[in-house]
């Protein structure tokens, strides 16, 4: 198989029947936030609310919402795929159809849902399918993952409204993958609050430079 024919393979996603078999092992995760203190593991205070985004490469997308006035927890991790408790090696072949995204536990009294939609969009490029900048395959997708409908409309107006924007803009079509969270898995030790270990790591997060409003 060529090298394209490997690009091509990893942006299309595997079949249930195609997927890695994974494990019923969860990794594990250290116990607290590198950079707040606070629990990484659930379950959470009841006046907490989470929230799940796809944004490209999870490292710089979990510091982004971590630096969020309200945000008490994040964590990189992987959902939206068929693979049980897949390892970052595993998600890299693109054969459990997960997408790298990153767990937000937040404070509603401090920080709406439609606040972290609105840095979700305009944080990253969420018009470029596959990929987010020079980083290619199915894990890199531009992805909500909601809980119930009320999230659900609340997505799908911001979604239309940064479309708008974009379309004034001369910019291309969303490409989001809006989704029910069906499970959240953890992502290894070394890939929790990555950038704050290594200030000088890579971040390919970039936005649109067009706001929603």
């Amino acid at each position: 198989m060529s090298l394209m024919d490997l690009l091509n393979k990893k942006n299309i996603l595997p079949l249930e029947s195609e997927a890695l078999q994974g494990r019923d092992e969860a990794v594990e995760v250290p116990s607290e936030h590198f950079v707040k203190g606070t629990p990484l593991l659930g379950p959470f205070a009841p006046n907490l609310k989470q929230a799940v985004f796809g944004m490209g490469c999870f490292w710089g997308v979990e510091r982004r919402f971590w630096e969020l006035e309200g945000v008490f927890s994040t964590s990189a991790g992987y959902a939206a795929g068929i693979t049980k408790n897949p390892t970052y090696r595993e998600v890299c072949t693109g054969m459990t159809g997960h997408n790298e995204v990153v767990l937000v536990v937040y404070d509603p009294e401090v920080i709406s849902y439609e606040s972290l939609l609105i840095t979700f969009w305009e944080d990253h490029d969420p018009t470029q399918g596959m990929r987010q900048g020079n980083d290619q395959g199915t894990q890199y997708r531009s992805g909500i993952y909601y809980q119930n409908a009320d999230e659900r409309e609340l997505i799908e107006t911001t979604r239309n409204e940064y479309q708008a924007q974009l379309n004034s803009n001369g910019l291309g079509k969303i490409t989001t993958e809006i989704k029910e969270i069906d499970h959240f898995f953890y992502a290894e030790h070394y890939h929790q609050q990555y950038l704050a270990k290594n200030p000088d790591g890579y971040c390919s997060l970039a936005g649109t430079g067009v706001k929603i409003k």
